[in-house]
C-alpha cells in the first residue's frame, strides 16, 4: 500500500479511537522495534498495522482533530481531591492512578515522570535530567531536587573544538556533518540524573500506600502496549529524521518499516523500555547507575565518540537545595535556584514589576503591557548573562538579584522607549525540547517538575537492548573556558527551568506551575504568574493567553493569534517606542508548555495544560 493511503486509513482510526479501542485487541500495532519486529511481519497487511491497535486502551484521550490539528480546547480539569497536569495525556494518567489509589503527590510524580519518558521520548526520559520544586504538607516546607546531569569527569571546555577553535561536527560511518559535536553524539552526552532523582524522592517523601510495582506499571504498560503519536510528537520527528536515522535503536524505535517517521495517529511499542522500568523497579538506583545496564550506557556512548565512565555514574548524586524566594502583591513564590537561572530571573522580574502601581489595570497584552515586560525580560538577561553559572563552582550575587532594593534600581533605568541593558550578550545555549508537569495531592502536598534531554531525541544516542535516550545536556555549557558556564568534569550546565510553588499572601498553597521553552521558561512563567495574580485568570485561561519574549539581543518576538492576541495595532505602538518586533503566529511551541494547578480557597483544584504542546490535565 503507497504510504499516503497509509496515511488515510490511519487517519480515520486515529480519529475513532477514543469509542473504539479496546483492551484486548488481536492486530499488532505499527512498531518497528526489535524485539517486536517478529509480531509486526505477521500482520495481514500493511493496512490492518496501521488501522488497528492492541492494548492502547478505550479511553484514551487524544491531543488533535479531525484535521490532525492540535486541539486548542479539552486541556483543563477540576478536581478536589488531587490533579496532574503534564505535556501528555498517558502521564497524566499514570500519576491520576497513583493518586487514585491512595498515593501522594511524590509517588504520583514518578509515575507521571516515568511515563513521559516513554509517550514522550522526544522531550525527556531515562537518559536525562531535570529538577523539582516539592512543598511537604506535613512538613510545611519547601525544597528544590537538582537531577541535572553533571558533565563526564573528563569533559573540558575545548572538546568539542578542532586546532582553529572552530566546532567540530559530528560524523558516523560515512554520514558527514549530522551536527556539532556539543548536540550529537558522545561528546554531548552529560551523566543523567533523571533516575537518581526521582529514587530521591520515592526514598525520602513517598507513601507506603502504593507498591514501587504500582508506580512503574504505567509506565510499563505504555511501553509494552503502546502509545497514538500526535502532532508534537510528528513535528518532532520530522525535524529529528537524521540523526534518529543514523542511530539504530533509535531507528529501530521510532522509524517505520519503510524507514520513515510515524505519523499522527500511528501506534508506537517499546518493549526494550518496559523491560528496562521493570529493572529499575526491582533494583532501584543501582540497576541503572551500575552493572550491565551502566555499561550499556557507557559503551553506546563511547560508540559515538563520547567520554562518560562507570565511575562517571557511580558517582552521580542528586542536590538538595535551598529554594529562591520572592514575593509579588504579598503572594510568595518558590523557583529554582543556580545552576538554573531561572528562579532567580523570575523573581527579578517579576520584582521590577511591582514597581509599577497599575499592572491590574493597564490590560494584558496591551503596548504598555507589553513594553514593561519586555524592559523587565531584557535586564534579567543582562543579568544572567553577567553572572549566573553553577554555585558549587562560582560565586553568584543571588541575594542581590533578588532583593526588591536592586528591582528598584533597575526598575528606574526603565522609560518609555526601548532600552539597552546588555552587560554581556545573552548566550543560547539551551533548546526548547524539554517537558514539565505539576501534582497536588488531597493532602496538599505539592510537585512541580522540569525535566530534559535538551534537544529532541538528545544526542542521538540510543541505548541498545534498553530503549532510552541519552541527553545532550553537554550543549548548554559554553565552549569558552573563560565563562561562568564553561564546560568542567562534574559542573552543571547553566539552565532556565523554573518550576515554581506560589503561596497565598496568608500563607496557604496557591499554585504549583512550570513550563519547557529553553530561555522562554521564565519569561513564560513570569505572565502566567502575572495574569492570574493582577488579573484574576483562570489558569487555564493564563495558559491559553498570547505571550511575547525578549531577551535583550532578540527582537520581542509575540503571538499575533490565539487569546488575547498581540495585534497590529499593538505591534505598530511598540515600533514607535523603538522596539523591534517579530511575528511568531499563533499557538507557537516556541513559547513553552505550561503545565500548572492552582488551588481555589474552597480547595478546588483547576488543572491546566498548554494547548501548544500535547499536554492535558486531569483531576478527580
Amino acid at each position: 500500500m503507497k504510504r499516503s493511503n497509509r496515511l488515510v486509513a490511519r487517519s480515520a482510526v486515529a480519529l475513532s479511537l477514543a469509542a473504539s479501542l479496546t483492551a484486548c485487541g488481536t492486530a499488532s500495532s505499527t512498531t518497528t522495534t526489535a524485539a517486536s519486529s517478529e509480531a509486526a511481519t505477521e500482520t495481514a497487511s500493511e493496512t490492518e498495522a496501521a488501522s488497528t491497535t492492541e492494548n492502547v486502551g478505550e479511553d484514551v484521550w487524544l491531543p488533535y482533530n479531525e484535521n490532525l490539528e492540535k486541539k486548542r480546547d479539552d486541556r483543563d480539569a477540576t478536581g478536589k481531591n488531587g490533579a496532574v497536569a503534564s505535556c501528555n495525556w498517558y502521564a497524566s494518567k499514570a500519576g491520576l492512578e497513583i493518586l487514585k489509589e491512595g498515593g501522594n503527590a511524590f509517588d504520583a510524580a514518578a509515575a507521571v515522570a516515568y511515563t513521559l519518558g516513554v509517550a514522550e521520548p522526544y522531550f525527556s526520559g531515562l537518559g536525562g535530567g531535570g529538577f523539582m520544586t516539592i512543598y511537604s504538607a506535613k512538613d510545611d516546607k519547601v525544597s528544590v531536587l537538582d537531577f541535572r546531569e553533571t558533565a563526564p569527569a573528563a569533559a573540558n571546555a575545548q572538546m568539542w573544538l578542532d586546532e582553529n577553535g572552530k566546532m567540530e561536527q559530528f560524523s558516523l560511518d560515512g554520514v558527514n556533518n549530522l551536527g556539532d559535536k556539543s548536540v550529537i553524539g558522545g561528546l554531548s552526552v552529560a551523566v543523567p540524573g533523571e533516575v537518581a532523582g526521582f529514587e530521591y524522592l520515592l526514598d525520602n517523601y513517598g507513601s507506603d500506600a502504593v507498591s514501587r510495582q504500582q508506580i512503574f506499571q504505567p509506565a510499563i504498560d505504555t511501553a509494552n502496549n503502546g502509545y497514538v503519536v500526535g502532532v508534537t510528537f510528528k513535528e518532532e520527528l520530522d525535524s529529528e529524521y537524521t540523526g534518529i536515522a543514523a542511530n539504530e535503536t533509535l531507528s529501530n524505535i521510532y522509524l517505520d518499516e519503510s524507514g520513515l517517521p510515524y505519523e499522527v495517529g500511528d501506534v508506537i511499542k517499546n518493549p526494550d523500555l518496559a523491560k528496562t522500568l521493570q529493572l529499575i523497579a526491582d533494583g532501584g538506583k543501582d540497576a541503572f547507575y551500575t552493572g550491565d545496564m551502566a555499561q550499556a550506557m557507557v559503551d553506546a556512548v563511547a560508540a559515538w565518540g563520547g567520554n562518560m565512565t562507570m565511575e562517571d555514574l557511580a558517582n552521580y548524586e542528586v542536590k538538595v537545595r535551598e529554594p529562591v524566594v520572592g514575593h509579588y502583591k504579598d503572594y510568595t513564590i518558590y523557583s529554582l535556584p543556580p545552576a538554573s537561572s531561572g528562579g532567580t530571573h523570575l523573581v527579578e522580574i517579576l520584582n521590577i514589576l511591582e514597581n509599577y502601581d497599575d499592572m491590574d489595570k493597564i490590560g494584558v497584552n496591551s503596548a504598555e503591557y507589553v513594553h514593561r515586560f519586555s524592559e523587565a525580560f531584557k535586564i534579567a538577561f543582562a543579568d544572567r548573562a553577567q553572572y549566573m553559572a553553577d554555585t558549587d563552582f562560582a560565586d553568584v550575587p543571588l541575594a542581590q538579584l533578588t532583593s526588591k532594593d536592586y528591582a528598584a534600581e533597575r526598575y528606574s533605568e526603565i522609560t518609555d522607549k526601548s532600552g539597552s541593558y546588555v552587560a554581556v550578550e545573552p548566550e543560547e545555549l539551551e533548546h526548547y525540547a524539554t517537558t514539565s508537569f505539576s501534582v497536588v495531592d488531597q493532602w496538599g502536598n505539592m510537585v512541580a517538575c522540569t525535566k530534559t534531554i535538551n534537544y529532541g531525541f538528545g544526542s542521538k544516542v540510543g541505548v541498545p537492548g534498553y530503549g532510552f535516550i541519552m541527553n545532550d545536556e553537554m550543549d548548554d555549557f559554553s565552549a569558552d573556558p573563560e565563562s561562568v558556564n564553561c564546560a568542567e568534569g562534574g559542573k552543571r550546565p547553566l539552565s532556565s527551568m523554573s518550576p515554581s510553588i506560589v503561596l497565598y499572601p496568608d500563607g496557604s498553597p496557591y499554585m504549583t506551575i512550570g513550563s519547557p521553552g529553553a530561555t522562554r521558561i521564565f519569561p513564560t512563567i513570569a505572565q502566567v504568574i502575572e495574569r492570574m495574580i493582577d488579573y484574576n485568570m483562570d489558569i487555564q485561561d493564563a495558559i491559553d493567553c498570547a505571550r511575547i519574549y525578549d531577551n535583550a539581543s532578540e527582537n520581542i518576538c509575540y503571538e499575533s493569534g490565539g487569546v488575547n492576541p498581540i495585534t497590529p495595532e499593538v505591534a505598530k505602538e511598540l515600533q514607535d517606542r523603538g522596539h523591534e518586533v517579530t511575528d511568531k503566529g499563533e499557538w507557537q511551541l516556541f513559547f513553552g508548555g505550561v503545565q500548572g494547578i492552582s488551588i481555589g480557597k474552597d480547595g478546588t483544584l483547576r488543572g491546566g495544560a498548554d494547548p501548544r504542546r500535547d499536554g492535558k490535565a486531569l483531576a478527580y
